[in-house]
């Protein structure tokens, strides 16, 4: 270790600014780089690579989703659309005073592990050396395409490509893929392509965007002390009673119940649906020239398909012998830090079924609270969290029976992040991180 401990923090998206804020709480001294030239990571649409597309708004709730002691402002809707949220990370930074200490336009091409800390090197050549690298870079930037039998005419892109619906216009359309942004795009397809499909390896739950005139995510807090299986069949009722049976718009019966897999909330699908402007497909077999032949035997004409496949969870610039790039996403401890090498952790890897920016304030303090004990000494403390990191301790999927899928894999639920979160402050002897401590203003 160095004679003042040091870390480093890669990206400026909203990870990397809720462990900006948890260092400077803590006085431990860190440097902060961003690749692009200003923060918001992939909220910003002018970050080379970023997915937003213009119609993107976020499918947890203003109430739900703002970081602790800092509220969304009153006066933003529900469901915020990427500007607001854009500057909504914006006054968050300048309110915690945290742009200062950010180095815009540098990019992180190596950091290489030492047997004592971390080597950095920055796109302008220099290395710098720090105790612990924090990459919060995100999920959303390493596209994830799916390769089926035969051969496409038309055109294939991924959905991090698509910003509107205008390319559409005169096309037959297929969207693969039912995440919440696929079901985004093919609600656009379904209101300017000539016809619109959208092709599911699985059924799904839908989830509208409110609830009995509430945010979703705000009226599943009033079921939360249910015990989990209780809440998903209560929510699966609750869609029942909403939205119906939707085998009749075509769409398969859903196979798991609700929270086995990452929530689909959307209001607009299942009404173009009814309407006949969208229609649901089963997963694809092959293709044929111009053709999509679906595993129920079915096929369409096509002109173009979006992928709207996920990404590769993947950190580029660390050393391969700490992060195998063959995996499909790190091994780490609460989805933050890595279990063999806990120098390393990672703000913003993480999928999770709600309002995430209280979890990366919550995560990013675990880790200031580490660093916190590494620089004072506190050996005894530093040994037993790290042997808490290298165990299997502190689950917080809720060990839930997700569906088999690639994003599941680093699957959270809201409800037992903070459970566990709790837990492990008790048992290391950590403070509670209240909305007080970090008020602002």
């Amino acid at each position: 270790m160095s004679k003042e401990f040091k870390a480093c923090i890669i990206g400026a998206g909203a990870g990397g600014l809720s462990m900006a804020r948890a260092l400077k709480r803590r006085n431990i001294n860190y440097d902060h780089y961003e690749r692009h030239s200003n923060v918001g990571g992939v909220w910003d649409q002018n970050n080379p690579g970023s997915a937003m597309y213009d119609s993107a708004h976020m499918i947890s709730s203003k109430t739900m989703s703002g970081f602790m002691g800092f509220p969304m402002p009153d006066d933003y809707p529900d469901y915020p659309g990427h500007p607001r949220i854009l500057a909504y990370l914006n006054s968050f930074a300048d309110a915690c005073d945290l742009k200062d200490k950010i180095q815009f336009s540098t990019e992180i091409t190596a950091a290489k592990r030492l047997d004592e800390g971390w080597d950095v090197t920055l796109s302008d050549g220099t290395t710098h050396h720090y105790d612990a690298v924090i990459a919060a870079t995100g999920l959303a930037w390493h596209p994830r395409m799916v390769e089926y039998p035969g051969e496409f005419s038309g055109e294939i892109i991924h959905s991090s490509k698509f910003r509107n619906g205008d390319i559409f216009r005169g096309q037959r359309v297929m969207i693969i893929g039912a995440g919440n942004s696929g079901v985004d795009i093919a609600a656009e397809a379904a209101r300017t392509a000539d016809a619109a499909f959208l092709s599911m390896r699985r059924a799904y739950h839908f989830i509208p965007k409110h609830v009995f005139g509430m945010p979703a995510d705000v009226f599943a807090v009033t079921g939360s002390i249910l015990p989990m299986f209780m809440q998903q069949w209560s929510l699966a009722l609750v869609l029942r009673l909403i939205n119906g049976d939707v085998t009749r718009h075509g769409l398969q019966k859903p196979d798991h119940l609700p929270l086995n897999s990452h929530p689909i909330v959307n209001s607009q699908a299942l009404h173009h649906m009814a309407h006949g402007d969208l229609v649901p497909k089963v997963d694809v077999e092959r293709f044929e020239g111009n053709e999509v032949v679906f595993k129920d035997g079915s096929r369409e004409e096509v002109d173009l398909i979006v992928m709207a496949t996920g990404y590769q969870h993947k950190i580029p610039f660390v050393d391969e012998s700490v992060v195998d790039p063959s995996l499909d996403h790190p091994d780490l401890f609460m989805r933050t830090l890595l279990r063999s090498d806990p120098s390393l952790a990672s703000i913003g890897f993480i999928e999770i079924n709600g309002g995430v920016y209280r979890f990366y304030d919550e995560f990013a303090d675990i880790v200031a609270n580490y660093y916190s004990d590494l620089k004072n000494g506190n050996s005894a403390n530093v040994e037993a969290f790290q042997a808490i990191v290298k165990s299997g301790k502190f689950d917080v999927s809720g060990k839930v029976n997700y569906v088999d899928s690639p994003r599941h894999e680093v699957y959270a639920n809201v409800l037992e992040s903070a459970k566990q979160v709790k837990k492990l402050r008790k048992k290391m002897g950590w403070k509670t991180l209240k909305d007080a401590d970090l008020a602002v203003g």
